[in-house]
């Protein structure tokens, strides 16, 4: 059974940073995909970054490029997102998740999600 807990959200004023993090724990093999997705209220859940657990390449949205940042630390089973230079258009709950495997910010095959964290940014 695999389980996302993502910690670090939290309430910012523009211009400032947060890093969230994502423990993962009861990896499954054949999955090839992590990423961070984000739902605004009244939108769609939308793929922020993405990274692939086999090559390490990285895809990003347009509108967080040289603002926000993925990575992962393999020997914790965490995956973070730093995100500098936040904007007001960045408020909203943000997902971890893992999948079977992502073309860009498409994910395909299996799916899973943690429980989100709220990031709130103000002007």
């Amino acid at each position: 059974q695999v389980q996302l807990v993502e910690s670090g959200g939290g309430s910012v004023q523009a211009g400032g940073s947060l890093r969230l993090s994502c423990a993962a724990s009861g990896y499954s093999r054949g999955l090839s995909c992590m990423g961070w997705f984000r739902q605004a209220p009244g939108n769609e859940r939308e793929g922020v970054a993405t990274i692939s657990t086999i090559s390490g390449s990285t895809s990003y949205a347009d509108s967080v490029k040289g603002r926000f940042t993925i990575s992962r630390d393999t020997t914790k089973n965490t995956l973070y997102l730093q995100m500098n230079s936040l904007k007001p258009e960045d408020t909203g709950m943000y997902y971890c998740a893992l999948h079977g495997y992502c073309s860009g910010l498409r994910p395909y095959g299996s799916r899973y999600w943690g429980q989100g964290t709220q990031v709130n940014v103000s002007s």
